[in-house]
């Protein structure tokens, strides 16, 4: 006999009555699915939101290597001009 239910719930000619009262089992994946798609939700926002961080910190180390490079370039001028003020003239 329970076979026999089983086997109509498979075929879908559930009864009006028999689908319109869900059963503990229904009400707890219903539960778990709504809970999975909350956390998915968060999930996904916290995702957006690391993306965004992250693009944010590749500008900021973009930034970082122009400030770098400017600084060592002015760092080298400064070291050549040193240079030139402290050596001997050079005879003429």
């Amino acid at each position: 006999m329970c076979n026999g239910h089983q086997r109509s719930l498979f075929r879908g000619s559930l009864t009006p009555y028999q689908s319109s009262v869900p059963d503990n089992g229904e009400d707890n994946l219903r539960g778990r699915l709504a809970e999975t798609e909350s956390r998915l939700a968060q999930v996904r926002a916290r995702e957006a939101e690391l993306s965004r961080l992250l693009e944010e910190m590749k500008r900021l180390v973009s930034v970082m290597e122009i400030l770098e490079n400017y600084l060592k370039r002015q760092y080298r001028d400064r070291q050549e001009y040193a240079v030139r003020l402290l050596s001997p003239l050079s005879p003429k």
